[in-house]
């Protein structure tokens, strides 16, 4: 049975994206905390996120030369949307991809209720499968308790006011910290284990 882990960069106070749903204050120019980071997602054997990051996904990691886009192109995906295959129908199959980009247009479609549909990915063999978001499916994933081990980048930054991420916890989660590396630019990945 395969975890689920949850890839979420975080402010230091608590927010995975501004009230418009941007996050581009996460992302710096620290080498090291991004060789961790692309390490960290090649141990994926699935990334799935909801339909919008899909959406803002596909088109960006397909040509993008970022040393991410190599596992984010060659390692599976699973998207969750209500639309069913049409989700799919926005790829770009004719651009100038990069290697493994046409896996984007061959995402699993998950379609029906949540925890039914993770139950049904998590039962496959394989290494872990990593959650990228949106803020609205990582709260759903979070509330319905489907999250076996969150990976929660704290970006040396604060926001004041934001999306959280635990806004929808009908009790508090308790958290086991499995480890914690900090990067020289600030930032600090934590991998948490739901205790």
């Amino acid at each position: 049975m395969r975890d689920l882990i949850l890839k979420m960069a975080i402010s230091v106070d608590g927010f995975v994206s501004d009230l418009d749903g941007r996050n581009t204050w996460m992302f710096g120019a620290d080498q090291e905390a991004k060789a961790w980071g692309v390490e960290f997602i090649w141990n994926a054997s699935l990334h799935i996120m909801g339909s919008r990051s899909f959406s803002a996904m596909a088109p960006y990691w397909q040509t993008s030369t970022d040393p991410f886009a190599a596992p984010m192109n060659q390692i599976p995906k699973a998207v969750f949307s209500r639309q069913g295959p049409a989700i799919l129908s926005n790829v770009d199959t004719m651009a100038a991809l990069q290697p493994g980009a046409g896996s984007w247009a061959e995402a699993h479609v998950a379609s029906g209720e949540l925890a039914e549909e993770i139950a049904k990915l998590k039962a496959q063999e394989g290494k872990p499968i990593i959650a990228h978001g949106g803020v609205s499916f990582a709260r759903a994933l979070v509330a319905q308790g489907l999250v076996d081990q969150f990976a929660l980048i704290v970006a040396p930054v604060a926001l004041g006011e934001g999306l959280p991420l635990f806004s929808e916890l009908a009790a508090p989660l308790r958290l086991e910290l499995t480890s914690s590396k900090a990067f020289p630019g600030g930032a600090v990945a934590q991998i948490y284990r739901a205790a």
